[in-house]
């Protein structure tokens, strides 16, 4: 690592990602139907998929690209709180995507964050209309940001964008045609680009443009964001066959299991490590020219390329 980059990594980044959990937990349990409003047992299964732990890397995100972005202390408290509905927007997004996901049709896992996942805990029809529940949830908290409605606007395009057939949505289509299939790597990159990368690089997009990001500054978070939103991904393959079940908080090995392409699958254990790390060091340089305002978003790389062991 170079002394360029290095400098940008704050004293306790870990206090700071634990501020900023906190934060969105504390938007999300704000944003979510109270369980005792009617009806209730969807309610309570919106809480129990969105509630139920997580690393909040996409809200951590968020929070770190405004951070970097941020011009002016002005309109500071408005935007800490329009930071906030975009924090849980995407977690938000995030949870309905994992519930869905794990249904009997699509990927059929029965643990999610270490406890049972939706459909077992409650049934097939009330976890798919919870994950249906969360998604346009997401986009209310992102209309109730206290910022320009330009700015309020360019977030919802954005959001939708990554997420529909042409992101997330699209990615899941292509994973489950690809089941059994030799990817090359182009392939590969695209397929995960779409379902894991968009809505990654959607959560650094959406902290720059809640906090009026210049254009050079929305020129490295885009470079950032593109090398982070892979980097997430191959990290997540080289886990599903280096950790344990207990580790992951979901069933391990599933992707050889079902004879997933995957980048161990497609690059071997040593290959995929070496890209995590080209991947990671793209990320940092892209963060340069933002000087130590980007001190978050620095240590969010390292925290997400970590997680390869």
């Amino acid at each position: 690592m170079n002394q360029q980059a290095s400098a940008l990594k704050p004293i306790d980044f870990q206090a700071w990602l634990d501020s900023r959990v906190q934060q969105v937990e504390d938007a999300l349990e704000q944003a979510l139907p109270a369980p005792d409003t009617l009806p209730g047992r969807l309610h309570e299964a919106m809480r129990y998929a969105v509630l139920g732990g997580g690393k909040r890397i996409r809200a951590a995100l968020v929070y770190a690209a405004g951070e970097a972005a941020l011009q002016s202390t002005d309109a500071a408290a408005a935007q800490q709180i329009a930071l906030d509905h975009a924090a849980a927007a995407v977690e938000l997004v995030h949870a309905y995507s994992l519930v869905h996901d794990d249904l009997p049709c699509m990927d059929d896992d029965t643990l999610r964050r270490g406890r049972p996942t939706v459909h077992v805990q409650f049934d097939e029809a009330t976890a798919m209309l919870a994950g249906d529940a969360l998604q346009p949830l997401a986009f209310e908290s992102l209309a109730s940001m206290p910022v320009a409605p330009a700015l309020v606007v360019q977030a919802i395009q954005l959001l939708a964008s990554a997420i529909g057939s042409q992101g997330m949505v699209g990615g899941q289509a292509i994973d489950c045609d690809s089941v059994g299939c030799v990817l090359e790597q182009a392939e590969l990159q695209q397929m995960h680009r779409m379902k894991t990368g968009a809505l990654l690089e959607a959560s650094i997009l959406l902290g720059g443009i809640v906090a009026g990001a210049s254009s050079s500054t929305r020129e490295g978070l885009e470079k950032y964001a593109s090398a982070i939103g892979l980097a997430f991904q191959v990290a997540d393959d080289i886990l599903d066959v280096t950790a344990d079940t207990a580790t992951l908080g979901k069933t391990a090995g599933k992707d050889a299991l079902e004879n997933k392409p995957t980048y161990v699958s497609t690059l071997g254990l040593d290959g995929s490590r070496s890209l995590l790390q080209e991947l990671r060091d793209e990320a940092r340089t892209a963060l340069l020219p933002l000087g130590p305002s980007a001190a978050s978003l620095a240590c969010l790389a390292d925290f997400i390329v970590g997680r390869d062991r």
